[in-house]
């Protein structure tokens, strides 16, 4: 069975827009998803974000792409009334992430998070990975 793991949208941001030093650690997350030993999930509510912030970088039409190709090699988990109220109760500094985590335990056998900030995320009850710690640590288990 492939590992899943709920990516924060930076971690996704730095794939798309080869963001140095953080995307070959992003590619290498990606790599493992298009193998199968992975499977990547990813909010809804991240795509706003992203779209913002890749068109910055690459323009509306190529970023419509990189969203397009992105749905298709993730599996993109919504947010319910559920899980934006359980994000007000979850005591998290940043609500965002509170909502992204909130988002993450919908999905029946997670493993960890991925996200470069990891300690916004210090009240989860999943494993929070940098990518690069997140591959460190597979890496070690092989």
């Amino acid at each position: 069975m492939r590992n899943k793991l709920f990516i924060d949208s930076d971690v996704v941001i730095d794939f798309f827009t080869d963001r140095k030093p953080f995307a070959s650690p992003a590619s290498e997350l990606f790599e493992l998803n298009e193998q199968g030993e992975v499977q990547l999930h990813l909010s809804a509510v991240s795509i706003n974000n992203i779209y913002y912030i890749v068109r910055k970088y690459l323009g509306h039409k190529k970023t419509l792409e990189v969203i397009g190709e992105l749905v298709e090699i993730t599996e993109i988990i919504g947010s319910t009334k559920k899980e934006i109220t359980q994000a007000l109760r979850n005591d998290f500094k940043d609500y965002e992430d509170s909502i992204q985590y909130s988002t993450a335990m919908t999905i029946k056998g997670i493993e960890a998070i991925i996200t470069r900030n990891v300690k916004d995320y210090s009240r989860s009850g999943i494993a929070v990975f940098t990518p690069e710690n997140y591959l460190k640590t597979r890496e070690s288990e092989s």
